[in-house]
């Protein structure tokens, strides 16, 4: 093994095994990848109109946008959603139609842990909505689906954030615009608490076969230092059977020494 040429093919083993080894770790980090729903800036604040068109659906890299936009409610179209839960505890969602000019967006404006409490925001802020031009902010989300109701429920107990629902609830729908996502506002009216809208969390995603090639290039990097020690085991091997013939003397076949 100390012989200049074994030492040579020593190191040279060692390069490739390292050359193989980097590959094995650069296939590994490939193998854990970052999911394209969250490789987005969802924290910085744009106008809801560069996010996403009306009638447009949501694509995954918009959905959690904190975004912006300027309206006048709509009165007498804010209503309860019941089955919503906010930091565990199930409650209800005051929601409201906003009017962005000739295009509409629903907006959760707050929650509340009883329904007395969301009947009366919601019934007050019918009476009176406020300001007539209002600049909400908030994070986007995709329109949950509409869900038939189970048997002796209520038909008309809204308790999903459906756009479908809302435009059939909402009057006079019908030459408007809609956006197919709604807004989570980031602050909630008199007597309701902010509903919980946390960013979204990264997620990952494991490409399996990546994680196999990185097992291919460790085994290979393993093989070139034992096909150094083979190749050495088998020349030393040589040397002994040759020394071995010699001692012996003329005559004596390979393989029958002792």
């Amino acid at each position: 093994m100390v012989q200049p040429r074994w030492i040579a093919m020593l190191l040279l083993a060692l390069l490739v095994s390292g050359v193989f080894a980097w590959l094995g770790q650069w296939q590994l980090a490939r193998a854990v990848t970052s999911s394209e729903t969250v490789e987005k800036p969802t924290e910085s604040v744009v106008p809801l109109s560069e996010v996403v068109a009306p009638g447009e659906p949501l694509r995954d890299v918009v959905v959690g946008q904190l975004v912006e936009v300027e309206g006048a409610w709509v009165p007498g179209d804010f209503l309860v959603i019941s089955e919503r839960v906010n930091l565990g505890t199930t409650g209800y969602w005051v929601a409201g139609h906003l009017s962005t000019g000739p295009e509409s967006v629903a907006v959760a404006l707050g929650w509340a842990q009883d329904r007395e409490t969301a009947d009366l925001v919601a019934a007050r802020l019918n009476a009176d909505p406020g300001a007539s031009v209002v600049d909400l902010s908030g994070r986007l989300n995709a329109s949950e689906g509409p869900e038939v109701p189970d048997e002796g429920e209520d038909p008309f107990e809204l308790n999903r954030m459906s756009v479908a629902a809302l435009i059939n609830i909402w009057p006079n729908m019908a030459d408007r615009e809609v956006y197919n996502g709604y807004i989570v506002s980031a602050d909630a009216p008199e007597s309701l608490t902010t509903i919980d809208a946390p960013a979204v969390v990264q997620q990952t995603t494991v490409n399996w076969l990546n994680v196999f090639y990185a097992i291919e290039w460790v085994v290979f990097a393993g093989f070139a230092v034992f096909l150094w020690y083979r190749l050495v085991k088998d020349s030393w091997e040589r040397e002994q059977e040759e020394r071995a013939l010699a001692a012996a003397g003329p005559g004596t076949e390979p393989g029958r020494v002792e």
